[in-house]
């Protein structure tokens, strides 16, 4: 379904009418009652991920991956981490 403003209402509510028409709702501009205008949402633009665009831009320590220390791994899993048990 369309709705129709003149074009004084577009100007004064342009954001909202931009919002309206992005979610899919026909938005028509008249001018002295002439329809002139439709607006209507654009496609998505979805930019190709590059493979290797952050090279060189970040690093991943060393111990990455080494097991956690028994502290942190006890309050993982929900123990208290001063508890001296295993």
């Amino acid at each position: 379904m369309s709705k129709t403003f003149n074009l004084y209402e577009a100007k004064t509510h342009l954001s909202d009418l931009v919002k309206r028409a992005a979610a899919g709702e026909e938005i028509i501009i008249a001018k002295a009652g002439q329809p002139r205008a439709r607006l209507m949402p654009l496609p998505e633009v979805r930019v190709p991920r590059v493979p290797g665009g952050w090279q060189g831009q970040m690093w991943i320590a060393d111990d990455f991956d080494d097991p956690l220390p028994p502290e942190i791994l006890k309050s993982f899993l929900g123990a208290d981490p001063d508890d001296e048990t295993p």
